[in-house]
């Protein structure tokens, strides 16, 4: 039950903030735009109502999933994201002050040493729930370096940017995947991780909170999404360094 409804949650956030985009764009912005996002609208649409049908159909027992490879349709979009990734330091650095840092969750710090101290404490890991909970921690991370720029920042139009087509390739993340594959349980380790990215942020201690720079977040970002979804660029060190980095 908690699993259909985490799962729906996914559903409904991904189709709800693509919603949003719908609403904003203005009739400069093209035809073709406003068409995709609609398109992605009316797919999460009938993604929530496979969801529902799930759910009254009283699915309790989750059977095992064989985990996939990255699909080849999540490759365009990472390698999009990857493109404005590559301009990071112009718009992350050179545009904020010097030691400027943002308040982040610890959990949100997200780098390659994490993924291996992950792996290492769960047998077996699959990809597949270290990727769910990266799109997870950087949708988050997204949202709080939005969140401190004014709306004349030099570097918001690229932050909106890259957050766009953050969510185009979480968007196809969760179409290339079965709907079983996100209502099995997570480890529990991920879970707890999982549970505190979530919570209400007057709820978190301030022992969990982090100071870090916008790029150093972007870093992580890149650096462990060449890691997670390897198969879809070339060989770099960060997939070299994924099942080994000890810390950074």
């Amino acid at each position: 039950m908690g699993s259909l409804m985490r799962f729906a949650r996914l559903c409904g956030s991904v189709c709800v903030r693509h919603h949003e985009d719908l609403l904003q764009l203005s009739d400069h912005q093209g035809r073709e735009t406003r068409s995709r996002v609609q398109s992605f609208v009316e797919l999460c649409g009938n993604m929530l109502a496979a969801c529902h049908k799930d759910f009254t159909a009283g699915l309790f027992l989750l059977v095992p999933v064989q985990m996939a490879p990255t699909p080849a349709s999540m490759c365009t979009p990472l390698k999009t994201l990857n493109d404005s990734l590559s301009h990071r330091r112009r718009y992350m650095k050179h545009n904020f002050p010097i030691n400027y840092t943002i308040r982040v969750h610890h959990n949100e710090v997200f780098k390659l040493s994490n993924i291996s101290r992950m792996r290492l404490q769960v047998e077996g890991l699959d990809d597949l729930v270290l990727q769910r909970l990266w799109f997870q921690v950087n949708q988050g991370v997204l949202k709080k370096i939005i969140r401190v720029m004014p709306e004349r920042h030099p570097s918001r139009p690229y932050a909106a940017e890259l957050e766009r087509r953050f969510r185009d390739a979480e968007g196809v993340f969760v179409q290339s995947h079965p709907a079983e594959v996100f209502q099995q349980e997570l480890p529990e380790s991920i879970q707890d991780t999982w549970d505190h990215l979530t919570e209400e942020p007057d709820r978190v201690p301030e022992s969990r909170w982090r100071y870090v720079s916008p790029k150093s977040l972007l870093d992580n970002f890149c650096h462990t999404m060449h890691c997670l979804f390897s198969k879809c660029f070339v060989s770099t060190d960060e997939q070299q360094n994924c099942e080994y980095e000890k810390g950074n």
